[in-house]
């Protein structure tokens, strides 16, 4: 394999590729023991968009993949070209920025379900330290369904310096803590804004707490003490969101 390719797999990922830059898949490995409905589907959008197509047994595939979660689909891809930097991508926006910003997630499971949930929510940029958190890999891609392709995912040197940097571009900082005394609720959203979310149990790291312009909680109503960081992400961004599409507000 080509060290400029990556793989993709799962219908999502593989999908979401073919819709928005099918010139940039290599091959589609599929099981040709797999005949039901969205099989026939998947390879119907492979034919129209002119991509080879080979069979691959399940064990191939699962090998190809590193994991047996393929669903039968899996691709050799070149990447897509994304903004080339954080600063790029903001000097293009059209619309106040909603960014996530995710400290210590570490596990590729929860990064990919923060990407998904930043696409839905229409977030421009993830942004993560390069020393402390889960780079994209095939099983992020998965778990994202597509949304690892969409989404700009940007590892930093130094996150309080690239906060402190959002900052000079009048983007304010909200911290998500169990401790803090105002609700996710109570805060104005609809101004330019980074969402910080630490991994769950230890959250966020202290000089990155500090770097915070404000510190807000996610009501807690149960008896469980924190969601899932993914969640968390979900719950933050579509305030923000419901913010931005409120009749009258904006």
């Amino acid at each position: 394999m080509a060290s400029s390719h990556k793989v993709l797999f799962g219908f999502h990922a593989v999908g979401v590729r073919l819709k928005t830059a099918p010139a940039s898949i290599v091959e589609v490995f599929v099981d040709p023991s797999r005949r039901d409905a969205r099989m026939k589907q998947f390879l119907a959008r492979a034919a129209e968009a002119g991509v080879r197509v080979i069979e691959a047994d399940g064990a191939r595939l699962a090998k190809l993949a590193g994991s047996a979660g393929h669903q039968g689909v899996a691709a050799r891809v070149q990447p897509v070209e994304q903004a080339h930097s954080l600063d790029d991508l903001l000097d293009e926006l059209q619309e106040p920025p909603l960014l996530l910003v995710l400290d210590g997630v570490t596990d590729p499971h929860n990064l990919g379900a923060c990407l998904r949930v930043a696409d839905g929510a229409g977030a421009h940029a993830v942004i993560a330290p390069k020393d402390h958190a889960a780079g994209i890999n095939a099983t992020v891609a998965k778990v994202a369904s597509g949304a690892a392709e969409t989404v700009p995912y940007f590892m930093v040197t130094n996150l309080a310096r690239t906060l402190g940097e959002l900052k000079e571009r009048s983007i304010w900082i909200t911290g998500t803590a169990g401790e803090a005394t105002q609700s996710l609720y109570e805060v104005d959203l609809r101004g330019p804004s980074a969402l910080v979310l630490g991994a769950e149990g230890p959250g966020m790291r202290q000089l990155t707490r500090k770097t915070c312009d404000q510190l807000v909680r996610i009501p807690m109503m149960g008896a469980v003490e924190s969601l899932n960081v993914s969640v968390a992400s979900g719950v933050c961004l579509y305030e923000a969101r419901r913010q931005r599409l409120a009749p009258g507000r904006g």
